[in-house]
């Protein structure tokens, strides 16, 4: 975009305008590819020739520009099964309907419209794309460790069931072994809180 300026006439110059790529982008782009999210593409209103340039500055390939809000809707709506789930992350009032429609949607809030944060599951309140990335890792590792937690209290419930099969176990020692279960998994469950302090 650009203001041209004239006085009495006469053509005295222009002030251009242009979208200014984001400090932290690119590294918010390589921790989400390191977190093993392989498709990344670009939604934007904006006109190709600009969208095209910042996405070969971090590396993105898939662009569609000059989109209007129901056809952002329709591109995610469209995309393949292998490819879900989806991630859409936007600040404005035309990201709104998008991120309604996808399987995450995520909102920029610092400086974001308030129609795209009531629209998203979920809202960053930091003005940093990095903190997307740590969502993204905090999430995998949660359900690693949701899994770990799982696994473990079916590994020693199958032995303690098999050690007081024997007879060789009270009924009441057994009832306290439950709890003691259950507590192990909770408490192997909250390092999901503690190992992600410093994402936070």
């Amino acid at each position: 975009m650009a203001i041209y300026v004239m006085m009495d006439g006469h053509y005295w110059g222009h002030i251009e305008f242009q979208d200014q790529l984001r400090n932290e982008t690119p590294q918010a782009i390589s921790k989400l590819r390191d977190c093993g999210v392989q498709t990344i593409m670009m939604l934007t209103g904006d006109q190709d020739r600009i969208a095209q340039r910042i996405a070969s500055k971090i590396g993105i390939t898939q662009v569609f520009a000059g989109l209007l809000p129901e056809q952002k809707v329709m591109h995610l709506q469209q995309l393949p099964d292998h490819k879900r789930p989806s991630m859409m992350v936007g600040d404005g009032v035309n990201d709104a309907p998008v991120l309604k429609v996808a399987d995450v949607g995520v909102a920029m809030g610092a400086r974001g419209s308030t129609a795209a944060s009531e629209s998203a599951d979920v809202v960053i309140l930091a003005d940093d794309l990095r903190k997307v990335a740590n969502a993204v890792v905090i999430a995998q590792d949660t359900l690693r460790i949701a899994k770990h937690a799982v696994w473990i209290g079916i590994a020693v419930c199958v032995i303690l069931m098999l050690i007081c099969s024997t007879g060789v176990v009270p009924t009441i020692i057994g009832a306290f072994l439950q709890e003691f279960v259950d507590t192990i998994c909770i408490l192997w469950g909250l390092r999901a809180r503690h190992d992600f302090k410093n994402l936070m």
